[in-house]
């Protein structure tokens, strides 16, 4: 009695593991961004604050609904409180990549790092 052939060759394989390897290169450098050096707060549609991010500072920034509370902590930036209903911009978190961003979009308010390499995101690409 013959045993059928495998399903799968040793050229099959080599093609599945190459593919594998190419698409996790695809995603890696699709999905890395250079680091921030500045962080912009605009309210309004206005910059408010625009300053470097390797210093440490709290920001307070008026929007639509209120004070919107921005920080600065060792290259990284947070909305950490907003008067806005859902508080999304606040569990956005920690954003530190150049072209990241977090939207207060009910209190009009907008935090974004910037940086000299600016890379786009998908949603602008």
């Amino acid at each position: 009695m013959s045993f059928p052939r495998p399903w799968l060759k040793p050229g099959d394989l080599l093609v599945l593991a190459a593919a594998g390897l190419v698409t996790a290169g695809l995603f890696v450098h699709a999905w890395t961004k250079p680091a921030g050096d500045t962080v912009v707060v605009r309210a309004h549609g206005k910059v408010m604050v625009r300053a470097a991010l390797s210093r440490d500072a709290d920001y307070s920034v008026a929007g639509a609904l209120g004070i919107s509370r921005i920080e600065v902590r060792q290259g990284r930036a947070r909305v950490a409180a907003d008067p806005g209903p859902k508080q999304i911009c606040v569990r956005q978190g920690w954003v530190s990549r150049a072209g990241e961003a977090a939207l207060c979009l009910a209190n009009q308010v907008s935090l974004e790092i910037g940086g000299a390499n600016r890379a786009f995101d998908t949603v602008s690409y």
